[in-house]
């Protein structure tokens, strides 16, 4: 190897340790949680779903249902880049207890909208057994929704369970416990801009 390629390697590492020692570890509670999807990412992400929804979605007239609590930060940096005529409201949902899925799905605030004959687009931050959206699909195709389309910004393929197509995938993780973003750890954690996983 010659001393050129070794200075640039030697380099290369030496910028990799900087950036792993200016890494904002965070502490929530009793765990700690270090950098893992930074907002730029997150954005870009959003930017690309939208884009697609722009072009799938124009003339649907679709009522986006975000799922509370933690889909909110990516359900509004998403519904001001769609450019079409559409509706957005809440439901609310919970399926967590610490860092672990309960898998025993509590609905909390119910839909009040009328969606009978109406497309639909279930947005959702994270999407990992897959349980909770089980629950949402039954309710809505119950009530009457005429087609049903879902749009998470993460997806854990590992820990999925469900027996339905995403039609909006952001990003593809393993099986990190995450923060920021609107996704919580015991309730805290939310206002965090970029995502953080849980440091074991």
């Amino acid at each position: 190897m010659d001393v050129v390629s070794s200075g640039l390697i030697l380099s290369l590492l030496f910028t990799h340790f900087l950036l792993l020692m200016n890494q904002k570890i965070i502490k929530i509670h009793d765990k700690e949680f270090a950098p893992f999807i930074s907002y730029e990412k997150i954005d870009k992400t959003i930017s690309a779903i939208a884009e697609r929804m722009n072009q799938e979605l124009r003339d649907k007239n679709p009522l986006f249902i975000a799922v509370l609590n933690g889909s909110f930060m990516f359900a509004s940096d998403l519904f001001h880049k769609l450019d079409f005529s559409c509706e957005i409201t809440f439901v609310k949902l919970a399926s967590y207890s610490g860092t672990k899925s309960t898998e025993n799905v509590r609905q909390l605030i119910g839909l009040d909208e009328d969606i009978v004959g109406r497309n639909v687009v279930v947005i959702e931050d994270i999407i990992d057994s897959g349980l909770t959206m089980e629950r949402i699909l039954a309710q809505l195709q119950m009530i009457g929704a005429a087609d049903i389309k879902i749009a998470t910004l993460l997806y854990k393929p590992n820990a999925f369970k469900g027996h339905y197509s995403i039609d909006y995938i952001g990003l593809e993780i393993g099986n990190e416990f995450i923060v920021g973003y609107g996704l919580d750890y015991d309730k805290h954690g939310r206002n965090y801009k970029d995502i953080y996983k849980i440091v074991e």
